[in-house]
């Protein structure tokens, strides 16, 4: 987490940022960057691009510093691979820019553009405040021609530093070919798979063949830029071009000779200007899968995760981790036990049991230097909520009920949205054999069958779970029956005996309230949210 050692991770960068930018340009706005490919859906891996420099961003700005966090959509970037959902003729715009691939729906203006819109939306409720760039924009508006050509004219540097890390395939080309930094697409076919032929300083042009469709043709690059730098090019000439004095990358451009490394090398000898700070971080998981790939699909967007969790939550899971910790995402039963964890954090602090730390991670889960975001106005459990929404079926009428019976004040309205939320989970990411089945009528045979002790046991339960009927009375009564049953009082400590007689009742009354299980909702939740007139209706014990 952030540290039980009292450290708080984004403070302790924020400190080297500052640092760093007092030195090259004091007095300017701080920059931290994050990069996207809008190659496929933008999961919570990619989540982590943002949130790393957003949290050190909201950090400078609540020490009273100027900042811009900017987004590179990396729109201009090529088409690798046909998505899987897709059919095998969407392989004719392999090569082509993210931004000329067209939505094979029609919802939206171009590839890129049908994920951008879902993530854009989900930055904003997890209140994100950012700069958008277009790379497709910037390159094709010309900003770039004075950088592409510096390029163009350093290349014999940039091969040789290049040649250093080189390993096969990425931005290696054939050995009998010159050395060129840039890489037109093609006006006919629209593809990057070309070759440079030609490059004319004087006259800012580039010749080009496409190896795809066989056309030469030429970029008259102040004029109509058709084509980019290529990756480990690009990534140091745009820290150069925005000033960038913070970033974050993910392992796979952390490593020694990686992209990382060579861009820190180019931007020095190349664009004469200095690497950003730079923090590595871990991947994200999701339970039973591997690193995920957004251009592959069939892995959780932002946009997913805040159906089911409050924003708080979620960005309480990128804060309360050091970048360099991997964690894992599991929308299963683990979501109610998040909610708990989450719940208890608000609870220490607000008894101020808490470490600092631990304030502190709340806080930028919380709140950001413009304000808080939404949460609800009450505090009821997630467990509760959603074990609630289970066994009504969502029926409002008895989900008020529910809530008056914790507290007579509680509305639906003041629990929104975990209400939703937990709606939501239970529709999406909860098996239906998984779901709660109540019973409509009496058991009548398991009834019938019962031995005198547990029908001793049904009866102490309907002659006292209306003592106290709340979640903390209930959890008295139903641990507490077989106590009495054993001639203990109901908070006395437990036999041995009385413990495994507990595991009995609770396994019995599961077998009479629910169909065809042995198992269900913490007890006491299922007697609350059932109410005292359908227990009675379910166990009619004379």
């Amino acid at each position: 987490m952030a540290g039980k050692d009292g450290q708080d991770w984004v403070a302790r960068i924020t400190d080297r940022v500052i640092a760093e930018a007092d030195r090259r340009a004091p007095g300017k706005p701080i920059v931290s960057a994050s990069g996207i490919s809008p190659s496929g859906p933008i999961h919570l891996g990619n989540l982590r691009e943002i949130m790393v420099p957003h949290l050190v961003a909201d950090e400078v700005r609540r020490r009273g510093r100027d900042w811009v966090h900017i987004l590179s959509w990396d729109d201009y970037d090529r088409l690798r691979r046909v998505p899987a959902d897709l059919p095998a003729d969407f392989a004719e715009h392999i090569g082509r820019p993210l931004s000329a691939v067209p939505d094979p729906w029609g919802e939206y203006e171009s590839w890129a553009e049908r994920f951008k819109a879902p993530f854009r939306a989900a930055l904003a409720q997890l209140g994100v405040e950012l700069r958008e760039i277009s790379q497709t924009q910037m390159y094709r508006s010309g900003a770039y021609t004075e950088q592409i050509l510096h390029a163009m004219d350093n290349r014999a540097v940039i091969d040789e530093l290049l040649s250093r890390y080189r390993t096969k395939g990425g931005d290696t080309p054939p050995s009998e070919e010159e050395y060129f930094p840039y890489r037109p697409y093609c006006h006919e076919c629209g593809r990057d798979e070309t070759v440079v032929t030609g490059y004319d300083r004087d006259a800012a042009t580039v010749d080009y063949r496409c190896r795809s469709c066989g056309h030469g043709g030429t970029v008259r690059l102040r004029e109509a830029n058709h084509g980019k730098l290529v990756w480990k090019v690009d990534w140091p000439m745009r820290w150069a071009y925005e000033g960038v004095v913070f970033e974050g990358g993910g392992v796979d451009h952390s490593s020694p000779g990686s992209s990382f490394t060579v861009g820190s090398d180019l931007v020095r000898r190349v664009f004469d200007a200095e690497p950003p700070v730079y923090q590595g971080y871990s991947f994200v998981g999701i339970k039973g899968a591997a690193k995920m790939s957004g251009s592959r699909g069939g892995v959780p967007t932002a946009a997913d995760g805040l159906r089911v969790l409050e924003a708080p939550v979620m960005r309480w899971l990128y804060t309360r981790r050091k970048p360099e910790q991997a964690f894992t995402v599991d929308f299963g039963a683990e979501v109610v036990r998040l909610y708990d964890e989450w719940d208890r954090l608000g609870t220490r602090v607000a008894e101020g049991k808490a470490d600092a730390w631990e304030v502190s991670v709340l806080d930028r889960a919380t709140e950001t230097s413009l304000g808080k975001l939404p949460r609800p106005q009450r505090t009821v459990s997630f467990r509760l909520i959603s074990a609630a929404q289970d066994i009504t079926a969502g029926d409002e009428r008895q989900l008020t009920r529910i809530l008056h019976d914790v507290d007579p004040e509680l509305t639906p309205a003041a629990v929104q949205p975990r209400l939703a939320l937990a709606a939501n989970w239970l529709e999406e990411h909860v098996p239906a054999d998984e779901r709660t089945r109540v019973r409509t009528e009496p058991a009548t045979e398991a009834l019938a069958a019962l031995g005198g002790a547990d029908r001793e046991h049904l009866r102490l339960l309907l002659e006292h779970m209306t003592d106290d009927w709340s979640l903390d009375g209930l959890t008295r009564v139903v641990y507490g029956v077989p106590k009495l049953a054993a001639g203990l009082q109901l908070d006395d400590a437990p036999t041995d005996g009385v413990k495994q007689a507990q595991k009995d009742f609770f396994k019995l009354m599961y077998q009479l309230l629910l169909v065809d299980s042995e198992r269900g909702p913490r007890l006491p939740t299922l007697l609350l949210s059932l109410g005292d007139d359908r227990i009675r209706h379910l166990l009619p014990v004379g």
